[in-house]
């Protein structure tokens, strides 16, 4: 399964199943294409485009990417989307990166249009979203196992399109400014000890009209989503393997290390020793 090989620099438009760097393993499903990527040195590569869209999921490293205007750094379990043909160039940081490519092979998009849904308006790192532990999922029943199961496959693979294509990019339009603040605050303070009073005195409203609010245009609590997001930066102090796991509890905001394992296991679905082994093991 497991195979290496580089594309020519040269090259601008990269053909299914194909980047620059080394391809450690490939499985070929009949959905998609599953790749395990990996980039040693730092390098800019050249502007590119791929004949597929895909998913990828940060598994280590820096990255950084130019995609039209923007230009954006991703860390350790950001998880982007690409359509097809859409050129962008990217940057590897300075330890190298690795990565786990969901290739969404031709159909895809006639699938889609049964169930009005939109690939195309997928959104870019979703911060420790549902979608990010639905990769980290369909990773294991890939690479993680002997034999991947075609029904566990498929299923994962349909989650995560699903969640992807029915994004509701108008709805977040129409969303009231003071959740954009609250969803920056929580970004940037989640390790901290947060409470619903404080919460509603950044937004400046009632902590009843802010659950509601919240629950309404992200699909789950608080509560859950910041858990989401502890679970995510856990995940990459969990690659130190001299940090323990008191210590990482600690330093995520969660009250005990009883209570991390616990949030652990049910948002990644194992618990942080059995997920620190699974990332050594590739």
């Amino acid at each position: 399964m497991a195979s290496s090989s580089a594309v020519q620099m040269g090259e601008n438009r990269l053909g299914s199943g194909n980047f620059f760097g080394t391809v450690r393993g490939r499985i070929t499903h009949t959905s998609a294409l599953f790749t395990d990527l990996r980039h040693s040195l730092p390098r800019q590569l050249p502007c590119h485009s791929h004949e597929l869209p895909f998913f990828g999921l940060l598994l280590e490293g820096e990255y950084g990417e130019r995609y039209g205007r923007e230009n954006k750094q991703f860390g350790p379990f950001s998880i982007i989307f690409r359509p097809a043909g859409i050129p962008h160039q990217d940057e590897i940081g300075p330890c190298g990166v690795r990565f786990f490519h969901i290739e969404l092979r031709p159909g895809w998009k006639e699938r889609l249009s049964e169930c009005s849904g939109n690939l195309e308006r997928a959104c870019e790192d979703l911060h420790g979203g549902k979608l990010l532990w639905l990769a980290m999922n369909l990773r294991r029943a890939t690479f993680g196992v002997p034999q991947p199961d075609p029904l566990s496959v498929d299923s994962l693979l349909w989650e995560i399109v699903a969640l992807a294509a029915r994004w509701p990019t108008g709805e977040r339009r129409r969303s009231p400014s003071w959740l954009a603040r609250l969803l920056d605050k929580l970004q940037a303070e989640h390790c901290e000890r947060l409470t619903l009073e404080e919460l509603s005195r950044e937004a400046r409203v009632h902590p009843v009209h802010l659950s509601r609010v919240f629950r309404r245009f992200k699909g789950e609590g608080i509560g859950e989503y910041v858990h989401r997001l502890r679970t995510r930066s856990a995940c990459g102090l969990l690659l130190n393997p001299e940090r323990t796991l008191a210590d990482i509890s600690f330093a995520t905001g969660f009250a005990d290390q009883s209570h991390f394992t616990r949030a652990f296991r049910k948002i990644t679905g194992m618990t942080p020793n059995a997920f620190r082994a699974s990332i050594r093991r590739g």
